[in-house]
């Protein structure tokens, strides 16, 4: 084992690039100090690219894995070291110099999120992830619950506007279940590898939160996250400085023709979307609040949630941005 470069670190997973005889490889592990979910979710992503094999949908080549915990202390596994960039973190060349490419990697984008719904999944090592009874039904009863954990003397999950009042909207008016497919769960440009010199996907990455689910939520959340106005959550911001990107309706006929699902109740997923990364993300202010986060951070996400929460109520008055 050659050339051990440290990728990320910290209170996330560890990410480290190497070479095994020669080949380029990435290793990826839980933190120094797991969380007690940590190994759980190394055996998701692994089965994640194992069913993914072969498939048209860009992601690193599962290598191998190890569950032996005798020789780390932890679930790790390798994977292709996959060429490309991040858009969020770094920026080729090509893209600052080209507009075209910083507008057409958008469409592409979501064709390839697409394409990932209709990946067969039955049988295959991830149909194990799979929950038994409604998907749909699931999401507003978890998330409050979420919620509800923030809670503490110096939190109140009331604090939140207007999250009870889009709960009940999405549960009144929730769709039929439709086929399950697979969800990456968390679409949004940082979890992408782009190609350096053409507007294409290099691989989805970050699978932490892949699910049997759903796959029309990973579209309302790709619109939700797509780093033009109203831009919730800053993703992909450095792309997104440079300007040009396509418009949320270019990536919404893209997905279409790609061969993706019916988009008869987008404005029902738009708004879980924003109510379930609103909710995820308001967990950084109940930290701050009880001491464990930054003041910068805390304020900074309470102040995405709540325009999440807001934008989530304005969808359900039929006023939906996006679609």
């Amino acid at each position: 084992m050659t050339d051990v470069e440290p990728l990320t670190g910290g209170s996330q997973n560890i990410v480290v690039r190497l070479r095994i005889d020669g080949r380029p490889a990435v290793l990826r592990r839980p933190p120094q100090h797991p969380r007690p979910t940590s190994d759980k979710t190394m055996l998701r992503e692994i089965a994640v690219l194992q069913t993914l094999a072969g498939s048209a949908v860009p992601h690193p080549e599962f290598i191998a894995g190890c569950t032996d915990r005798d020789v780390l202390g932890v679930v790790f596994y390798l994977m292709e070291d996959v060429d490309g960039f991040n858009p969020g973190n770094e920026m080729a060349q090509a893209y600052v110099d080209d507009a075209t490419l910083r507008h057409d990697v958008g469409p592409v984008y979501a064709a390839s999120l697409a394409r990932l719904a209709d990946v067969a999944w039955e049988g295959s090592p991830l149909a194990e992830l799979r929950r038994p009874g409604s998907f749909l039904a699931r999401q507003v009863p978890q998330f409050l619950g979420l919620l509800e954990s923030y809670r503490h003397d110096a939190y109140d999950p009331g604090s939140l506007p207007a999250v009870a009042a889009l709960a009940q909207w999405l549960e009144d008016n929730r769709p039929p279940d439709g086929t399950p497919g697979i969800m990456h769960g968390d679409a949004h440009l940082n979890n992408v590898l782009l190609r350096r010199d053409r507007p294409e996907l290099a691989a989805f990455i970050d699978w932490e939160m892949c699910t049997i689910g759903d796959p029309l939520l990973d579209l309302g959340w790709m619109l939700v996250c797509w780093p033009t106005e109203p831009n919730t959550i800053d993703a992909g911001s450095q792309l997104a400085a440079l300007g040009g990107l396509a418009d949320r309706r270019e990536l919404l006929d893209a997905y279409v023709a790609a061969g993706g699902r019916s988009t008869r109740h987008l404005d029902w997923y738009v708004a879980l979307a924003c109510f379930k990364l609103g909710i995820v993300i308001e967990g950084t202010w109940s930290r701050y609040l009880a001491g464990r986060a930054s003041r910068e951070a805390g304020e900074r996400l309470h102040a995405s949630a709540t325009s999440l929460i807001g934008l989530g109520t304005r969808v359900t008055k039929g006023d939906n941005p996006f679609g």
